[in-house]
C-alpha cells in the first residue's frame, strides 16, 4: 500500500495521507510479493485518492480533518457517495449506477443494500468490499430517476447529459479484468490503473445551460447539483465513536446540520456539514445568439460524520444505511 501511494502521489502527499486517514488494518504490511498490490489495496488506494481530491473541494472538510490531526486523530473512513443519472440519454457514459458498478465490482466491491428515496426521485444502491467488508471504504451510489421528473425538466436533463463521455479506456478496462480474475496487479500496472479509474469520478458533461440549471431547481436540486458537479464525489464520510457528543463540540463555529440523523434501528446515526460553496461556469445565449459564458456560486460538495454501533444478531458493525438518514443528508447540498 505504501509503496503504491507513494507512486501514485509522491512521497510528501502519501505521507500526509496516510497521517490523515487510518489505514484498514489488514493492509498494514500486507503479505504481498514485493511489486504486487492486492485488490483489496487498489481499492483502498482509489478511496484514497477520492478523498484527498474531495478535502481540496471541500474547504471545511479539510479544516475539520486538520483540527482531528492536530488532536492526533486520524479520520476513520467510512463512506463516499456519488450522484449519477438513470437515464437514456446520456451520452456515451452507462446510465445510473452501472457507470461505477462497472468499476467497483471488478475491484472486489459487490451490491448489498437498495435503498428507496423517493421523496427526492432517487434509489441509493450500496457496495461493500468482500473481502474486508468493515475496513474498505464503502460507496453510497445514487441514481436519479428522470422518468419521474416533468417532461420540460426531463427535456433539460438531456440537454445537460446528453454529451456526456465515458471516461474509462481501453487500457483501464484490461487492467481492471485482470484485477478481477488475478485479484491482484502488479505495483506499476496499479498506479496506472487508479488515476484512471478516479477520472470516472468526475463531471462527463459540459457546461450546463444556466437557464436548464435554474429549471431543473425547480424540480429536483439533486439533479441541478448533478449538472454542475457530475459524479464527483457529494461527500466523504468518518466514523466516529459518539457523533452526538462530537457535534454538540462542534456546534459553535462550524457550518454544522441542525440535528442528527437517526435509522429507524437506532444504530446508525449521521449528521454533515452544509456544502462549500463553489463557481461554476454556465452556457448564455450572448449578443446575436452568440454563445457566451457567466459564472454563479453554487453548492459544491461536504463532509459527513457517522456513528456505527455493532450489530445485536452477529460480530461486526451495522454497515446498513437508512433511507431517511440518507434524504435528510442529501440536503446538504441545496
Amino acid at each position: 500500500m505504501d509503496e503504491l501511494l507513494t507512486n501514485l502521489l509522491g512521497v510528501d502527499r502519501a505521507n500526509r495521507l496516510l497521517s490523515t486517514v487510518l489505514l484498514p488494518a489488514p493492509l498494514v504490511g500486507e503479505e504481498q510479493p514485493r511489486g504486487l498490490v492486492s485488490r483489496a489495496g487498489v481499492a483502498t488506494a482509489l478511496s484514497l485518492v477520492l478523498f484527498e481530491d474531495l478535502l481540496h473541494r471541500v474547504p471545511t472538510g479539510e479544516r475539520y480533518v486538520l483540527a482531528r490531526r492536530a488532536l492526533g486523530q486520524r479520520v476513520v473512513y467510512d463512506h463516499g457517495a456519488v450522484r449519477t443519472v438513470d437515464w437514456h440519454h446520456n451520452g456515451r457514459l452507462p446510465a445510473g449506477v452501472e457507470a461505477l458498478r462497472r468499476v467497483l465490482v471488478p475491484l472486489g466491491y459487490e451490491e448489498v443494500g437498495t435503498y428507496p428515496l423517493d421523496r427526492i426521485h432517487m434509489t441509493g444502491k450500496v457496495f461493500t468490499h468482500r473481502e474486508l467488508p468493515d475496513d474498505v471504504p464503502q460507496y453510497f451510489v445514487s441514481e436519479l430517476h428522470v422518468d419521474r421528473l416533468p417532461v420540460e425538466a426531463q427535456q433539460a436533463v438531456t440537454r445537460v447529459v446528453g454529451d456526456s463521455v465515458d471516461p474509462l479506456g481501453p487500457e483501464a478496462q484490461a487492467l481492471l479484468d485482470e484485477l478481477a480474475d488475478r485479484g491482484w496487479l502488479p505495483t506499476v500496472a496499479a498506479a496506472r490503473l487508479v488515476p484512471a479509474l478516479a477520472a470516472c469520478f468526475g463531471r462527463h458533461h459540459g457546461d450546463p445551460r444556466l437557464h436548464d440549471y435554474e429549471l431543473l431547481l425547480e424540480h429536483s436540486a439533486e439533479m441541478a447539483w448533478i449538472a454542475t458537479e457530475g459524479n464527483a464525489f457529494n461527500h466523504a464520510t468518518d466514523r466516529v465513536a459518539d457523533v452526538d457528543a462530537l457535534a454538540a463540540e462542534l456546534r459553535d463555529g462550524w457550518p454544522l446540520k441542525d440535528e442528527i440523523e437517526r435509522s429507524r434501528s437506532g444504530r446508525v446515526r449521521q449528521t454533515a456539514f452544509r456544502a462549500d460553496r463553489v463557481t461554476r461556469r454556465f452556457r448564455v445565449a450572448g449578443e446575436d445568439d452568440v454563445a457566451a459564458t457567466v459564472e454563479r456560486e453554487v453548492p459544491g460538495s461536504f463532509f459527513e460524520l457517522i456513528s456505527r454501533d455493532r450489530r445485536p444478531d452477529g460480530p461486526g458493525l451495522d454497515l446498513t444505511f437508512d433511507a431517511g438518514n440518507a434524504q435528510g443528508i442529501f440536503s446538504m447540498t441545496r
